[in-house]
């Protein structure tokens, strides 16, 4: 499977210009299956509620996701500043090819920035399937709870196979974004895809970017630092399973309920 990775610069809470910021940038993608953007990619990481966006069925950022996911047939997905009748969510949308889709809601909101505040938190976990591949998309400071991120061995095998995290991390903390990234992967036996912005926010924060994509032994295949990117690369399921086979340190973990 294909996973490309997009760090950008993000215009602050001009939808218009992040959406023809990507254009530019997906109309050059060749062949591809797995498409990742930052968190809040409309808006960058906003606080205000007059910034999200209605959600629906014909949400405009729905609907531009699903274009570029039928023109390139690839998921696409992101994280989104929306807003429903039961309140405000930083939601990540998974959208396929034949304009289906999923949402995550991330469970973990930043009370450093006062997210708690505007936002509501998630309480499931979403596990998409794709290409062969089981996948666990997450969000931004969730990377720092490991239980949640969590791949249980359950009904003979793990849950997932890659996980991912759509990310505004400043740099202020960029040495707790790598360092994590490598252990979620090491700890979970799987790829670990870290997608984070560039630029500087209408708060001053800065963001280096630092994505990456890891390996189930923690190795860096892929990174980037302080400007915007693209890299496409080619994850192998079969070097996974023999790993996994061959040291099958999953099976040992904890059983757990978690409590929500």
């Amino acid at each position: 499977m294909k996973i490309s990775l997009i760090q950008s610069v993000l215009s602050w809470e001009s939808p218009a210009k992040n959406f023809l910021r990507f254009d530019g940038v997906l109309q050059t993608l060749e062949a591809t299956d797995l498409i990742v953007l930052p968190e809040m990619f409309t808006t960058g990481f906003t606080m205000n509620p007059n910034a999200a966006e209605f959600f629906s069925e014909s949400s405009e950022t729905l609907n531009w996701m699903r274009k570029w996911s039928k023109d390139l047939n690839a998921v696409v997905c992101g994280s989104v500043a929306f807003k429903d009748n039961m309140g405000l969510y930083n939601r990540l949308l998974w959208v396929r090819p034949d304009g289906t889709f999923s949402h995550y809601d991330k469970r973990h909101l930043f009370t450093y920035a006062g997210e708690e505040k505007t936002y509501l938190k998630g309480s499931e976990r979403i596990i998409e399937h794709w290409k062969g591949w089981n996948i666990c998309p997450l969000v931004c400071y969730d990377l720092r709870f490991p239980v949640w991120s969590r791949n249980r061995h359950q009904h003979g095998a793990p849950d997932y196979d890659v996980l991912i995290y759509v990310a505004n991390w400043p740099s202020a903390r960029r040495e707790a974004w790598s360092t994590l990234l490598k252990a979620r992967a090491i700890e979970n036996q799987c790829y670990v895809a870290g997608v984070n912005r560039v630029g500087t926010d209408q708060k001053e924060n800065i963001y280096t970017g630092d994505s990456a994509l890891i390996d189930p032994k923690g190795s860096v295949m892929w990174t980037k630092s302080d400007v915007a990117g693209v890299c496409t690369i080619l994850v192998n399921k079969e070097e996974l399973d023999s790993y996994r086979a061959q040291f099958p340190v999953l099976r040992d973990g904890d059983s757990f309920l978690l409590e929500l």
